[in-house]
């Protein structure tokens, strides 16, 4: 039969792995929502947010930059993963597809760009990312022709062919990210945030406005009207 003290020791070597997973968890939610609000912010404030002391920080990150390095690296993973069964025969739908799950991670994307521009972390995304840059350039190398049996001028539209394929999925990635976080800056509401998104990113891929707005309107995989 178990002692009294036996008894009251079982739990406890648990419960300390599951708390400290939730706080990690916690903490780097939170370091999501502060700095999207305040890029400056220190580990107090972040601490503050996940309702934890700044101690508790310490207890899982060494100093700021170990947390910001492993934000990134999560939300870049994040936004990968998100992204890795997107996925149309229309290369324009797919690249629309693409912005469009990319608005669903907005927060993890603009912290990841916000700190692989202004630190040292460049490199570490630019690997996480690599997947989403495959899936931009092999919608813009499909460069879809004409197909005559399409029902509106906009799917019968092409990806532009003036750009090279690696600039011009480089130069939508870019516009994609800005989109965001002017959307977010901005407080766009997220149904116009995401069209936005999606018009910007077809902009830059060759339409033009109107061809873009019925392509979207136009496409069920979209959010479009026609189902």
């Amino acid at each position: 039969m178990p002692t009294a003290s036996t008894t009251s020791t079982a739990p406890t070597g648990r419960s300390p792995r599951r708390d400290a997973t939730e706080n990690r968890a916690a903490l780097l939610a939170a370091a999501r929502v502060v700095l999207n609000r305040d890029p400056d912010a220190g580990l107090d404030a972040i601490a503050a947010e996940a309702g934890l002391t700044r101690r508790a920080v310490y207890g899982h990150f060494a100093n700021r930059d170990a947390l910001l390095k492993e934000l990134v690296t999560t939300g870049a993973a994040r936004v990968a993963a998100s992204l890795a069964g997107v996925d149309h025969p229309d290369p324009l739908v797919r690249l629309a597809l693409i912005a469009s799950q990319m608005w669903q991670e907005v927060d993890s994307v603009r912290v990841m760009t916000l700190f692989a521009v202004r630190g040292p972390f460049q490199g570490l995304v630019a690997e996480q990312l690599r997947p989403v840059r495959a899936q931009l350039l092999g919608a813009v190398r499909h460069r879809a022709r004409p197909d005559a049996s399409a029902g509106s001028a906009a799917s019968r539209s092409r990806v532009r062919t003036d750009i090279d394929p690696e600039t011009l999925a480089r130069l939508i990635e870019g516009a994609a990210i800005a989109v965001l976080d002017e959307a977010t800056r901005a407080g766009i509401p997220a149904d116009a945030g995401r069209r936005l998104a999606m018009l910007t990113v077809l902009s830059v891929a060759g339409l033009d406005a109107a061809s873009a707005g019925r392509l979207i309107d136009e496409t069920p995989e979209l959010g479009g009207a026609a189902r």
